[in-house]
Formats: structure tokens, sequence, C-alpha cells
């Protein structure tokens, strides 16, 4: 570790002496000190080094949120692991296809994910040892988790960079294949400063992890509120009345949000109220209407909204309040300019492509030279995006490049690319053209236009059913309309414009 480096595993460190005491981490009856946390980690570490990992090294998850997958997390941090957070939404295929790509060493799943995580690895030759995400294993490939801890190299101090890679998260597909972004510590730490300091959030602060640790929503707030010395309350998936029971019991201050979230709790304060005013920040995308009744349920919060990515979190954000429908100003360690296709800054007020130079700006992607240069150009990260400045600093989302065409669906990101692929698998789809419509629900809806072979005979739901079967099923479509041709550029391209105004309308 070099003289300025400053790491997770420094985090975990830090807070065993200065709140050695304080509950780190709650999950269902597990109660954990930060003096605890450490200890674990520090077994866990032990474990994976005695198994073979190192620096560098990469460990894939196929899992919901545990006190296990916060305890994996820190003890990456401290030998220098990567850690490849698998979206359990996932096809096998999906699965499989993110093993191939990072090579993992390790491979862990839980008690859900057994036999699929198994079935995607079957041709994984670089995965040499399986573990479960659980007390206890249903197959035999697989070892319970706390077998990996051990004492004997529990203190051994490993000399991890804070540019070490830390993470990578495979972001939506934008050619019909997901690509895998490398964060390091660096960009976390980094990460968590900004969080910490937008949402000015301290020691006092309470995150309910309601998330999934696959998203680096998720991801990035629980390091910021352990980079904070603050408690974390991790459930393992989503559930409204439970949420709101933690809240009050556990005097939650903070926690992320997409839709349709919001309108879930609210839905299910009407039927058990609970005490809200602990909250003091919510972050997120979701609908102003569910943002105006959860507020009045929390009288002490603020609705914090940005613009962020996988790649670059956070770019802009604040209180949403302050100037509603914009994304806010630039973060606190973020240069943030618009570019024209000729990387010209724009004029202020003119739409150009929101571009990024940051501390937290990733490492690249993963087995992608190419792509990563491409996205780095002339020293900046170019999102995909365009938005735009007004005259007081605040940036305006406009809308996503062509090329980068995506559509969020509670608030994950589906790239068309890789719904149309998976249509055009069915041997009755002749071509397709996949949109975003309005969705009251989610935000954002997906919608397949089709031309249907010479004589198929196929129904919109059959087509839905069988996309489930090839790809993760928040990204089927929600809608499928049959047509006799689709709208063409003058250069031969299917003219994605032109759909989206025949066939973009509300739904």
């Amino acid at each position: 570790m070099g003289l300025h480096d400053f790491t997770i595993y420094d985090v975990i460190s830090r807070n065993a002496v200065l709140h050695a005491d304080r509950d780190a981490l709650v999950y269902g009856d597990v109660r954990m000190t930060f003096r605890d946390y450490k200890i674990k980690c520090d077994r866990c570490a032990a474990g994976l080094v005695e198994q073979g990992i190192q620096l560098g090294d990469r460990i894939a998850v196929v899992a919901h949120n545990s006190d296990y997958f916060m305890i994996l997390y820190g003890a990456a941090a401290k030998i220098g692991a990567i850690v490849v957070p698998v979206n359990w939404r996932f096809q096998c295929s999906e699965i499989s296809h993110i093993l191939k790509d990072c090579t993992p060493k390790a491979l862990f799943a839980g008690s859900e994910y057994l036999n699929a995580a198994a079935e995607a690895a079957e041709n994984v030759a670089s995965i040499e040892m399986w573990y479960a995400m659980s007390a206890q294993s249903d197959l035999p490939s697989f070892q319970p988790f706390e077998t990996l801890y051990r004492k004997k190299g529990a203190d051994t101090t490993y000399d991890i960079p804070a540019e070490a890679g830390y993470v990578i998260i495979h972001t939506a597909a934008v050619e019909g294949t997901p690509r895998g972004a490398l964060l390091s510590q660096g960009n976390v730490i980094a990460t968590n400063i900004q969080i910490l300091a937008q949402e000015r959030m301290g020691e006092d602060a309470c995150h309910l992890c309601i998330l999934p640790l696959f998203h680096i929503a998720a991801l990035s707030t629980s390091m910021a509120i352990l980079h904070g010395g603050a408690k974390n309350v991790i459930v393992d998936r989503f559930d409204p009345a439970l949420a709101l029971r933690l809240i009050e019991a556990e005097r939650v201050t903070t926690f992320g949000s997409f839709a349709p979230i919001l309108k879930m709790l609210i839905d299910a304060h009407k039927e058990t109220p609970c005490d809200l005013s602990s909250l003091r920040s919510i972050g997120g995308l979701e609908d102003p209407e569910s943002v105006r009744t959860i507020l009045t349920l929390a009288p002490h919060a603020v609705f914090y909204s940005g613009y962020a990515q996988t790649e670059a979190i956070p770019v802009t954000g604040g209180n949403a309040a302050d100037r509603p429908g914009s994304a806010g100003k630039p973060a606190l360690l973020a240069r943030v300019s618009l570019f024209d296709d000729y990387d010209n800054e724009v004029p202020l007020g003119e739409p150009g492509e929101i571009c990024v130079q940051s501390p937290s700006v990733f490492q690249g992607y993963w087995n992608m030279e190419e792509a990563t240069a491409y996205t780095f150009r002339n020293g900046w990260h170019h999102t995909g995006d365009i938005g735009r400045f007004d005259e007081e600093g605040y940036l305006w989302y406009v809308k996503r490049k062509a090329q980068k065409e995506l559509i969020k669906p509670g608030g994950e990101n589906v790239y068309p690319a890789e719904v149309e692929k998976a249509i055009l698998s069915h041997d009755g789809i002749e071509d397709v053209c996949v949109i975003g419509v309005p969705d009251e629900t989610w935000g954002e809806a997906i919608k397949a236009v089709c031309v249907p072979k010479a004589g198929a005979d196929l129904s919109p739901q059959e087509l839905i059913d069988y996309v489930t079967t090839k790809i993760a099923r928040y990204k089927k479509p929600k809608y499928v309309l049959f047509v006799e041709r689709l709208p063409r550029t003058t250069e031969g391209d299917i003219d994605r414009a032109q759909v989206k105004i025949d066939h973009g309308g509300k739904y």
C-alpha cells in the first residue's frame, strides 16, 4: 500500500477501532458490531487466501442480500480480490456468459440458486471452489459459507493499492452482450465521500438496504454508510411490510428506491401505519406523486435525485425539490461537460453528450479494450446520454444517444439490442424493433414491434414466453405488436425514431 492509498479494508479497520461496539450490520436475527465485522472479514479473507485466492482473482456471487454478502465484500477488499455480483434474475445462459467472461476462481451461490449456478458454471474451467451463501448447503459440491473462516492467517496484512480492481458489475447489453464495468477500491472510496457529503450523512445514519447488492445503487450506498461508521440494515429482498417495520424499529434514516418501491411502501403503510419520522433522505428514480406522498409520511426526509451510471456514480445530484425535473448539479468530485458529436463543448443551454472526469469513473470494460478506449476518448468518460445545463448549473436529462438506446423498467437498464437478439432467435420472426413506452407502475415498459415470417402462427404471449427462456424476465416485452413491415432509413436501417412515433404512445 502506497503513501497515498486508502482502501475499503482501511475503512473496515478504522471502524473497528473508532466504533468497535456499535452496530455495523443487521440482518434478520444477526446483529454485528464493527469489531465483529472486521473479525469475520479477516477470517473469511484468511480462508480465501488458503484456498488460493490472490490479488486480482475474481469471485462470482449469485445470491440475495445477506450478512455473508457484506462479509465477502470486506474480505475481498482486504486481499485485493474482485467481486463479480451476478444479477440473480438472469437466465442460466446469461449467468454462464458472465462467468466465462470474468473467469472467476470461486463461485458463491445463494440456496435458491445452487442448481442454476452449477448449471451455468458447467463449462467454466476457471472455477476451483464452490460455496453456498448460507450456513448449510443442499448440494455437496457447494461448501457452507462459514467453512471458509480461518483464525490462522486472519491477522496477516496485505499490500493492496487503491487502484486495485474491486468489483465487476455487468451493465446492460448495448450490442446484445452485457459488458463488465470494473471499479477499483479507489473508485468506491471516492463515491462514498460524495454520497456522504451530498446526503449529509454521519455516524448516526442508518441505511435500509432493500435494493439488490448486485446493483451499483445498493452497493454504493451500503459502502458509503460503512465508510461513515454508520449502520446497514440488510434485507434479502424487498418486502414493503417488513421494510416499514424495520424503518420504525431500527430508526432508519435513508434508503434507495426505484419505481414502484415507494408506491408499494405507501400502500403497505395504509394497511399498517408505521413511524417513519426517522427518515432523513431517500434517493432514486420515482414518480413525482409517490415522492410527494412519502414525504408527507416522513416529514423530516428529503428526496435526492441525480444522474449516474454504474461506470460513474455520482455524476450530478441534489435535493429534487430545488429544481424539480432536473438531475441536480455536478457532484462534489466530478467535472461534467457536454460535447457534440465532434467532441466540441456545446454552448450553455444547448444539448450535448454528458461527459465526466472524476475519481469515481470506472477503470474500463472487462476484456473490452476497444470499447473502453472509445468510451474514454479525449480524456473524458462518454456516458452516451444527452443533457443540457441551465444558467444555474442544473443538468437536465434529454435523451439517450441513438447508438445507446436504453429502456429503464423499474430502474433496471435494458438495451433494445439484447431483447431484439433474443426475439430474432425465434424461427417465426423476420424483423423486430424494441422500444420503451410509458408505464404507470414501472416508469417505462418494453414494447416489441415485430414482423413475423410468412406463414408463422405465433401469438404475442407465446413470443413473450419464449423471450423469458432466453434472457432475464425483467427484459421481456410487456407488449408485442405484429406488423407487416418496419420503416427504414435511406441507409436501409430500421428507423427507430419513426417506430416510436408510430407505436410508442402511452399504454
